[in-house]
């Protein structure tokens, strides 16, 4: 019941789009949407023949985010975003997913950046005109190697001529730390730790005067109860960003220019500002983007784009993860410093564990991103030759690099050990040292780079005859990229032709031939043939009708290649490799003579090849009541010759590592739905939509060695399962143990898990391991819904998102798995425990354990969690201010007060977590924005 109630949520629709949008200017910007397939010409929704996606600065404008990626979460057509979470600058990424999971090998999609592949990080929502997804053969094709997963592709704004325009933004943003981890406090950790001992058949760690001191907190220094979260974080942060256009043009010349400063404050308590620095983990970013359109003359144009960033990330001394610290250090481990003022430590917790000192007292590490962008298109209308005859020369150079500094400096850390007690009172030892107050450090350098250059050259032929229209280009392109590491060089190479006939304008035809090489590839599979065709036809187009007005049926099918290494990236799969023992010297006097021996490595693969995608994709454009827009998409995909590891392939008698052989096979099949529905009431402009994406894939062969039992098997499921034991309840007593079959991961005890014996051989083990739950990468239903309207200049817009078949693992060490290596516990698994004297079977959780559990911690259903969830992603409440009021003043065209929220909301089913990031230990924001833009 509640899939069936997400799909019909999902297909009621959904909020936001431009609320000033009129129904005739809904049916022009429909049909004259202009998709990108790389073939130098924009084709228009009503023409094009390839399922692509459009995201509009307007959807982007609604969810203000320190760069595009996390802007575009929730929004588009068959793409899915989940968002990360971390510091500004680390791990706060989210990851992207075209149709799902795709391949054995990966299935991430390419991302470019006005066509050329770029690292958008520090890519600004405000430098964005609009992100389009280019889903199927046709639209991917002409990316050659690259494009097998999809492409995200992303349009910077240009000016326009005879214009002039000045813009600028503020915006102010508080963030708050949402599902903050509640750990157990002094006294209930001793507790805690007693009852673990206890369970195991151990004597108590802490007497009861001990844990009295604990509870009284009569000696601080002694029995702290340190509540290391609230002492090291604060609850808020604030972030601040300032935006400056300039855009417009002439007669011959476009411009537009943007400067952006972003700077994040951290949420570090208490930074402290000696020696003048501050250890708050901040960040700051500024970025410069020109994009230039240059008419040379009447029949060559040249665009030429540059953007440059800065950014610097500071942290705590050692750049260490305080968060982590914060998880492993329980709250009864030492106090924040002694009673001579020096840093809390012991030698069971080390001094370097105290996250407090480590925030306040070991100096700062800084990180420092530098980025240079530069591309160039040259435009010759060569009509002179032959009319609708052109010739595209491209041209791009980027190069970034990561650099650091090392500030930091150990301190002094120590404490004062309780040895016994008399006479009620704690005698304490020697002092113990765990640390010694040092220099800051000077040590910096280059930790990472990238390089990438790419270049094209096309010739085009745009010719209408009569009512038939046909577009043809030839191109070669080339592309260089290099990383930091060993064997990082890439080389690629494309021949490609692009044609398509169009008739009357209803009637389209295109084909798609690629000839692509890679220098990844093995001496004779370099090189691949991809061929794709697609066909479309516009059923009706009527703009007058108060039904249909337009209805457009497409299709297409095509082979893409991929030059995807096997392995981890190991590029030497095609060579024999050896492994000599020993020294041999077999000529000349004075040498060791001793022999050594030879032998074979792994197999080299004896007939390499690459791995390569079928696609098809049947699909729908149409527009109905003057106003309602809809995007439907069925696709299928066979990926074949996918890179696996052949030792389930090949039998172990051939007494050497097994070779990578191109066998893996995976299907999967989906569909995109996408309404969207502008209405004007008088005054009042109305919006409601949504999308819908079900994508569903199986693992037809991947190489499994042959198993004992049918449960054992994966070939079959979907890519990236959860397989784990079925848990059945806790143990409730030893004659229970007894009479269930032996359970051989570690010593069982009451409290324990007790699984299902899958196989029915009588004994549990990794034999009885089954497939459990859905994918906790990526979700198989991704949806969303929106909701927006504006009256004389105020608006409001909303944007939910949500998943479905999603599931995650609860093995967070330090929260879920407490107390084991002297970590720290959540108090929810403490209150929802199993213990002596509850005796649930159906407890929440486990018995408690001072050592690691091996049968407790496994994967299992008894850890395994629905992770579908739905989130407010992003509302606006806005308000123009009046025309009449702006003219008075001469320079003022726009003025725009707006309150934004991003992820103020969510359900799911995981408590005191958030689903969406339920794997990490730094919690997720929510975040208010109180935002400014005027135009000049």
């Amino acid at each position: 019941m509640r899939l069936k109630r997400i799909y019909i949520l999902s297909m009621l629709a959904a909020l936001g789009l431009p609320a000033f949008a009129q129904q005739d200017s809904v049916y022009i910007d429909f049909l004259d949407q202009k998709l990108e397939q790389g073939a130098n010409k924009s084709m228009t929704r009503a023409t094009s023949t390839a399922s692509v996606s459009v995201i509009t600065n307007a959807d982007i404008d609604k969810r203000s985010s320190k760069n595009i990626g996390n802007a575009i979460l929730g929004e588009g057509n068959g793409l899915i975003g989940l968002q990360g979470t971390g510091t500004t600058f680390y791990n706060n990424e989210p990851t992207f997913y075209i149709h799902g999971l795709q391949s054995l090998s990966g299935s991430n999609p390419l991302i470019l950046v006005d066509g050329i592949e770029r690292d958008i990080t520090m890519l600004s929502q405000d430098e964005v005109q609009e992100v389009q997804i280019l889903k199927d053969a046709a639209a991917v094709a002409l990316y050659g190697y690259k494009g097998a997963n999809g492409v995200l592709y992303i349009k910077t704004k240009r000016g326009a001529y005879h214009s002039q325009d000045i813009r600028v933004r503020y915006e102010h943003v508080f963030s708050n730390l949402v599902n903050r981890p509640r750990f157990i406090d002094g006294p209930t950790y001793a507790l805690a730790m007693n009852e673990a001992l206890a369970n195991e058949g151990q004597g108590p760690r802490y007497s009861e005067q001990e844990i009295a001191a604990f509870k009284s907190g009569a000696y601080p220094d002694l029995y702290p109860n340190v509540n290391w979260v609230g002492e090291t974080f604060r609850h808020h942060g604030v972030d601040n960003r300032a935006t400056l256009e300039f855009s417009g043009g002439g007669e011959k010349f476009r411009y537009f220019t943007m400067g952006t400063i972003l700077s994040n404050k951290g949420f570090i308590k208490n930074p402290s500002a000696n020696e003048g620095y501050s250890t708050q983990d901040k960040y700051v970013r500024g970025t410069i983007r020109t994009n230039l359109d240059i008419d040379l003359t009447p029949t060559t144009m040249l665009q030429a784009n540059i953007f440059g960033a800065l950014s610097e990330m500071s942290a705590p001394g050692a750049n260490v993860d305080l968060w982590k610290m914060c998880y492993n250090l329980p709250s009864a481990a030492f106090p924040i410093k002694n009673r001579d003022g020096y840093w809390g430590g012991n030698s069971t917790w080390a001094g370097s564990n105290n996250p407090v000192a480590q925030s306040q007292g070991a100096a700062y590490y800084k990180i420092h991103d530098r980025a240079l962008y530069f591309d160039a298109t040259l435009q010759q209308d060569l009509s002179a030759i032959t009319p609708g005859l052109s010739a595209t020369l491209q041209g791009s150079y980027d190069i970034w690099s990561n650099l650091y500094e090392n500030h930091s400096r150990e301190y002094n850390s120590g404490s004062y050990p309780v040895v016994g007690w008399e006479n009620g009172e704690p005698v304490i030892g020697a002092y113990w040292e765990g640390g010694k107050q040092g220099e800051m450090g000077t040590a910096a350098g280059t930790t990472d780079y990238r390089r990438r250059f790419d270049f094209g050259v096309s010739i085009n032929y745009d010719r209408t005859f009569g009512e038939s229209n046909i577009y043809a280009q030839l191109k070669y392109d080339y592309d260089f990229q290099e990383t930091t590491g060993v064997n990082t060089k890439i080389y690629r190479r494309n021949y490609s032709f692009f044609g398509q006939y169009t008739y009357a304008d209803r009637y389209m035809l295109g084909v798609t031939l690629m000839e692509s090489g890679s220098s990844r590839l093995a001496p004779g599979s370099k090189w691949a043939f991809s061929p794709t065709v697609s066909a479309g036809a516009v059923l009706v187009k009527d703009p007058e009708s108060s039904i249909a007005n337009f209805l457009k049926v497409r299709a297409s099918y095509g082979i893409i290649s991929s030059d995807v290494l096997p392995g981890d990236n190991v590029w030497t799969y095609y060579a024999q490799s050896y492994a000599t023992s020993g020294v041999q010297y077999l000529w000349g006097s004075g040498y060791d003579t001793t022999d050594g021996s030879t032998t074979i490595g792994q197999m080299a693969t004896a007939n390499p090849g690459h791995e390569k995608a079928r696609k098809i994709n049947v699909g729908i454009d149409a527009m109905l009541f003057k106003g309602l827009t809809f995007e439907f998409d069925f696709y299928h995909q066979h990926r074949y010759d996918i890179w696996i590891d052949g030792s389930g392939e090949y039998s172990k008698l051939i007494g050497f590592t097994a070779p990578f052989v191109n066998a893996g096979v995976v299907d999967s099949h989906g569909v995109d739905v996408a309404l969207d529905y502008t209405r004007n009431f008088g005054d009042v402009t109305f919006n409601i939509g949504g999308t819908f994406n079900w994508n569903k894939n199986k693992i037809k062969n991947q190489g499994e060695e042959p198993r004992a039992y049918d449960n054992l098997v994966r070939t079959g499921n979907p890519l990236e399962s959860i397989y784990g034991l079925k848990a059945i309840g806790l143990f409730t007593s030893e004659d229970e143990i007894k009479n269930s079959p032996a359970q051989n991961f570690s010593d069982v005890r009451p409290g324990d898990i007790k699984y299902e014996d899958v196989n029915g051989d009588g004994v549990i083990d990794q034999n009885d391991v089954c497939k459990i739950g859905h994918s906790a990468v990526c979700p198989e239903i991704y949806y969303t819904f929106h909701l927006g309207g504006e009256y004389k200049g105020f608006g409001l817009s909303l944007n939910f998102q949500g998943t479905a078949n999603y599931s995650a693992m609860l093995n967070t060490a330090g929260y879920y798995w407490g107390l084991t290596g002297n970590t720290s516990l959540a108090q929810e698994v403490y209150d929802n425990r199993w213990s002596l004297e509850n005796n649930r079977a159906d407890a929440l959780f486990p018995r408690l354990s001072s050592t690691s559990n091996a049968n407790n911690n496994q994967t299992s259903t008894f850890w395994l969690r629905d992770r579908s969830f739905l989130k407010l992603r992003n509302v606006e409440v806005y308000y123009y201010l009046p025309q009449s009021l702006l003219s008075k003043t001469g320079f003022i065209n726009e003025c725009k007060f707006y309150v934004r929220g991003n992820d103020l909301f969510c359900h799911d089913h995981i408590k005191n977590k958030d689903a969406e990031v339920i794997g990490a230990t730094r919690p997720s924001t929510r975040d208010v924005i109180i935002g400014a833009q005027i135009t000049f």
